[in-house]
């Protein structure tokens, strides 16, 4: 996605430090700039807004704000970049495990933007990479386990060995059309209701 098409969710509150932050953005191609002055339902405004990135400005934030805007970058799966005054070592390391892609301390300068906006996007895809990666791993796992206690139970109720059982349950899966991983969750589901 180029510069030109991102959409820029940019909260806020200073008039000068937006200005700023919005020429940084206009010179690096970015003109598609949404700006929320207030974090009151922020939430709520990033979904109506819809944005590829975001860019929050605290300034010289308390920790309480900091923590709300950790759970805001933890809730929505866009690229963000946080800037603030200063910060200390527990905040930075709370914006990593948030999955913030740039955590910028006293580097409000026009002039850096365009970089801190390729590593907030490039973070994020990478973490995007590695979130679906677990993800598949996690199912895969999961359904490796169906699929064992689907054997199991094939392999009890029939007398099958664990070759032929699984002979059949991917049959089965192949005439119907379907993953092995849902027939075994058939059959293991029905093992469960009431005889």
């Amino acid at each position: 996605m180029s510069a030109e098409t991102l959409r820029i969710l940019l909260v806020e509150h200073d008039e000068a430090r937006c200005s700023l932050l919005k020429e940084g953005l206009s010179e690096t191609g970015c003109t598609n700039v949404v700006v929320v002055r207030h974090t009151h339902n922020l939430l709520r405004r990033i979904v109506d807004a819809a944005p590829d990135v975001i860019f929050i400005d605290l300034g010289d934030p308390d920790r309480g704000l900091l923590e709300q805007m950790l759970d805001v970058s933890r809730s929505v799966r866009r690229p963000v970049a946080i800037f603030v005054d200063r910060s200390d070592p527990d905040m930075t390391a709370a914006a990593v495990d948030a999955g913030v892609g740039a955590y910028i301390i006293d580097g409000l300068k026009k002039e850096r933007v365009r970089s801190i906006l390729e590593l907030a996007v490039s973070r994020f895809q990478a973490f995007d990479r590695i979130r679906e990666e677990r993800d598949r791993a996690k199912q895969a796992l999961e359904d490796r386990k169906l699929i064992d206690r689907a054997k199991g139970i094939l392999m009890r109720e029939r007398s099958l060995s664990e070759e032929e059982a699984y002979a059949l349950l991917r049959k089965a899966a192949m005439s119907d059309n379907r993953r092995i991983a849902e027939v075994a969750r058939s059959l293991v589901t029905a093992e469960r209701l009431p005889k």
